[in-house]
């Protein structure tokens, strides 16, 4: 069945996940040429020699919020907090956000749950059974506050270690700047700021889109005919600035390198044609195997998680086949894997 997901599956041993990252330009990256040729394991910082004068860099300039949190219940149980979405704030100005708890029985209707001497009390969520809608006894204003210093880095679920203080900076990439993502755009933590002001002064642009990153990039899909997978909805923005630099890239003939797959989505999501149209909104836009890419002409990205939405991505722009033959090619070599791991690059030498 050519839709079915196991497909793209891919075995690896454990030790391969990255547990810390190496750091910012200190990565591997897996040269995928896109037309076939061989691939090649290169020092993250070599890869400024693959862009060249005119081509345009898209990345995602969403910043990481510490959204875990740990509670207590009144009579000393334990719960997990993770926060997804900030919400207006309560009649009495207290903060709101929708959140995931674990475990779900923490936090039955109207049960009270405490963060210090912060109360927390959750409401089902009207669209969503997973999902709860967390009152916090605090202040709006203050719960910036609040969240620096109970909040801990959301680290991925395969990264099996508790958050460290290296993580609120090795977990967030060198553009960012808009707060409001669960999880790191990670395949911008390969560039280093070096390696930003080398390719700045080759002439190669530089362009912006913010997509808050949800958890829903790490659930798995359920179907095995994945076009029945409803895709997890991500606020995003690209504004006309920034659009401007992209549509003047691609018209003068330089190629659109989407860093991620978050700046892929947003871009795809937005394509008119050859051009981009600057917006503000929410994106549910699946790119699986049979997608027709618009705008993107390259794609920088991590090694992703086997059946998952992201690799179905990666595969739609390099093809299945070689998909997985880069993985395999990056297990054999003993790359890393996933968020704090190494990457591949998917473009043509010149």
């Amino acid at each position: 069945m050519p839709h079915s997901l196991s497909n793209y599956d891919f075995a690896f041993p454990a030790s391969l996940i990255a547990q810390r990252t190496a750091g910012k330009g200190k990565t591997k990256i897996l040269h995928c040429p896109k037309n076939g040729n061989d691939l090649q394991i290169l020092d993250s910082e070599q890869i400024t020699n693959l862009f060249k004068a005119g081509d345009c860099i898209v990345v995602n300039n969403t910043q990481v919020i510490p959204a875990r949190l740990f509670a207590k219940t009144k009579h000393g149980g334990k719960a997990e907090i993770l926060l997804l979405k900030q919400l207006e704030p309560a009649a009495d100005n207290s903060a709101r956000w929708e959140a995931w708890i674990k475990p779900g029985k923490a936090l039955e209707n109207g049960k009270e749950i405490f963060i210090s001497n912060i109360k927390c009390i959750g409401v089902p969520h009207p669209h969503c059974t997973k999902t709860r809608i967390m009152n916090f006894s605090i202040s709006n204003a203050e719960f910036p506050s609040f969240l620096a210093e109970h909040g801990h880095v959301p680290l991925p679920p395969y990264i099996n270690r508790s958050d460290s203080q290296s993580d609120k900076s090795d977990y967030q990439t060198v553009f960012a700047k808009y707060a409001g993502a669960v999880a790191a755009p990670t395949a911008s933590l390969h560039f280093s700021e070096n390696m930003v002001k080398e390719l700045k002064a080759k002439g190669v642009f530089f362009a912006e889109t913010t997509l808050h990153v949800g958890p829903g990039t790490f659930e798995n899909i359920k179907e095995e005919d994945f076009r029945k997978h409803k895709m997890h909805s991500e606020e995003y923005e690209l504004n006309e600035q920034n659009a401007n630099i992209i549509n003047k890239a691609k018209k003068n003939g330089g190629r659109i390198i989407c860093v991620g797959t978050t700046s892929t989505r947003v871009l795809e999501t937005l394509a008119n044609g050859d051009s981009v149209k600057p917006a503000k909104g929410a994106t549910e836009l699946f790119i699986y195997p049979g997608f027709k890419f618009k705008i993107t002409d390259a794609l920088l990205t991590n090694f992703h998680w086997p059946k998952s939405s992201l690799i179905l991505l990666v595969s739609a722009f390099y093809g299945r086949e070689n998909t997985l033959n880069a993985y395999k090619f990056a297990v054999e070599n003993a790359m890393k894997l996933f968020s704090y791991g190494d990457g591949m690059f998917i473009i043509n030498a010149d």
